[in-house]
């Protein structure tokens, strides 16, 4: 499964930098649980939550439909 979640993260990472942020995998947990740590402008934009529940997990989700949440460590 952790294959898969870095394909994702992969055509989500484009739109990430292009405000200046990224993403890094941490974990994918037995369980489906995704850790990521936003990096850049992710790090620390009052949105982050946002984008990280509406659009990476949402994304994530649709791409591989085992992952049961995402979190931000």
């Amino acid at each position: 499964m952790r294959e898969a979640v870095e394909r994702a993260l992969e055509k989500v990472r484009p739109m990430l930098q292009a405000d200046g942020g990224d993403v890094e995998l941490v974990e994918v947990t037995q369980d489906g649980v995704v850790k990521v740590r936003l990096q850049g402008a992710c790090g620390c934009c009052p949105m982050s939550v946002m984008t990280l529940k509406m659009g990476i997990e949402r994304f994530i989700k649709r791409e591989v439909p085992e992952v049961t949440e995402v979190v931000a460590v």
